[in-house]
């Protein structure tokens, strides 16, 4: 049987449109069977109408859509009501487009869009009352090379209540611009969206136009990508990990990951000419093939990385301070990872198995499948030793693909997708390192973008950060949020 694609493309006219009642209540009746919230969107139609759409998957794996059309300002019954992981959704869709989750327990701008940009200091806070209670803002300026976030802080002596996350201060407009340029032209915007997920964020754009053209790329270009992908997700977990040991103060775990990090970019570098995997990626292919000799230097690059990853990683975990500060500290427990709908990395840590290389393995995962590692625990220490095992994960993945003497990688070239049908949807997914990176894109009448939603993993993960610190000291917040490692930028599209 073929592998699913990370991938459901449809034609409008096959998506039944109703009502905001009906529409809720058929997602209602999806999520109350187990279904995952994967994204909620809108946007604007005919007459100052909206058109809404919804995007699940069930239990076997399956994608779906559900789609209504509604007057701006008009309502319909919240979903996080009953589901938690609906909130961020519908939140971002009242401040897009003015359609009213009723009763919606936390309704608040997500970035503060529009003419709300300007009235970011009337952000309704939650507030902790009490004699001895105090509050603690950080941002949005910070004392290091950082991004723009405003964390408030509600605690009693140094044990934190509730923690507030704002974010929004550099929201560019991402998808607006995405509509002003020739739909196969869009790569080196989409690869800036995130630039520590460039590869992530690349691949899902081209495979949505593939598809949208008709236009499959062969197995060969599908394994290169593969091997973009997974040397961003090992850098990447790497600066994580560099992040965890210099917040703790342990100093030979900073040098060692920092340095082994060097060494994957440069590696990347070498391959296509950009650290980060940029240029790499094009629709219809790739830019730059694997040849013979790259295909050797990786896997010695690979190897030499390894054994000095196995010994740093022994070091950082049997070190007692290390195990004294992770351990129990910033817990998400499972059932409140399922209940806000985490996704990736910070799922897999409190022990939900979501990884879209397993559930949507397509061609390149499919012909050399990737295990799905969790975590029990939920805590600091979880999200710490999870990279560590996803990192040795996508290095045996790397191996295994790159030793394969029957796979001519040596493909760089890029045949260029033909024009995009029209009327149709497609909604695209590739697993970052930080867990699915999702875009859906509708094309119009005359094949034309007529909407482009970008979605980062990080959207539906920040409440858990903020859900981490509950209960925990103050002084607790950076190595929370590191394991998290979160984007700011990934959320102010």
């Amino acid at each position: 049987m073929e592998a699913a694609e990370p991938l459901l493309i449809a034609s409008v006219r096959d998506i039944a449109q109703n009502g905001l009642d009906v529409w809720a209540q058929q997602c209602l009746a999806q999520l109350d069977a187990g279904d995952r919230l994967l994204t909620l969107i809108g946007r604007p139609d005919a007459d100052e109408r909206i058109v809404v759409t919804t995007v699940l998957q069930d239990n076997s794996g399956r994608l779906s859509f559900l789609r209504a059309s509604a007057g701006r300002s008009e309502r319909y019954p919240s979903l996080t009501l009953r589901h938690p992981a609906a909130q961020i959704f519908e939140r971002e869709l009242w401040e897009q487009t003015g359609i009213v989750p009723a009763d919606h327990p936390w309704l608040k701008p997500v970035r503060y869009e529009g003419e709300r940009q300007q009235r970011m200091n009337e952000h309704p806070f939650f507030t902790v009352r009490g004699q001895e209670v105090h509050e603690v803002g950080v941002g949005p300026i910070h004392a290091s090379v950082i991004e723009p976030g405003h964390f408030r802080f509600m605690c009693l002596g140094e044990q934190v209540h509730h923690l507030e996350i704002q974010l929004g201060y550099q929201h560019r407009g991402i998808e607006a611009l995405l509509l002003q340029r020739p739909p196969l032209a869009l790569c080196p915007l989409v690869e800036s969206i995130a630039g520590d997920s460039s590869v992530a964020y690349a691949w899902a754009y081209c495979a949505a136009m593939e598809a949208l053209a008709e236009s499959p790329v062969a197995l060969e270009a599908e394994l290169v990508r593969g091997v973009a992908l997974e040397l961003e997700r090992v850098a990447m977990h790497l600066v994580a990990l560099t992040g965890l040991a210099t917040d703790i103060a342990f100093l030979q775990g900073g040098a060692t990951y920092g340095r082994l990090r060097t060494a994957i970019i440069n590696a990347s570098m070498r391959c296509c000419g950009s650290r980060f995997g940029r240029g790499w990626l094009r629709p219809g292919g790739v830019r730059f093939g694997l040849t013979d000799e790259l295909r050797r230097d990786l896997l010695a690059t690979l190897a030499a990385f390894a054994k000095d990853f196995a010994e740093v990683n022994d070091l950082m975990l049997t070190a007692r301070s290390v195990q004294s500060r992770f351990k129990g500290v910033g817990t998400v427990t499972n059932l409140a990872a399922r209940e806000l709908g985490l996704t990736g990395l910070a799922a897999r840590s409190s022990g939900v198995a979501v990884d879209t290389r397993a559930s949507f393995p397509g061609h390149a995962y499919g012909t050399y499948p990737i295990a799905v590692l969790t975590e029990e625990s939920g805590d600091c220490w979880a999200r710490l030793h999870l990279r560590m095992r996803e990192i040795d994960e996508s290095v045996r993945w790397l191996t295994q693909v790159l030793q394969a003497t029957d796979r001519d990688l040596n493909v760089a070239r890029c045949a260029a997708p033909g024009k995009l049908q029209a009327d149709k949807l497609c909604v695209s997914i590739r697993e970052g390192f930080r867990g699915p990176v999702l875009q859906a894109i509708e094309t119009g009448p005359d094949g034309r973008l007529l909407h482009y939603k970008v979605q980062d993993p990080s959207l539906p993960n920040w409440f858990g950060l903020a859900l981490a610190l509950r209960d925990n000291e103050i002084s607790d917040f950076p190595i929370c949020n590191k394991s998290f490692d979160l984007s700011y930028c990934g959320n102010d599209l």
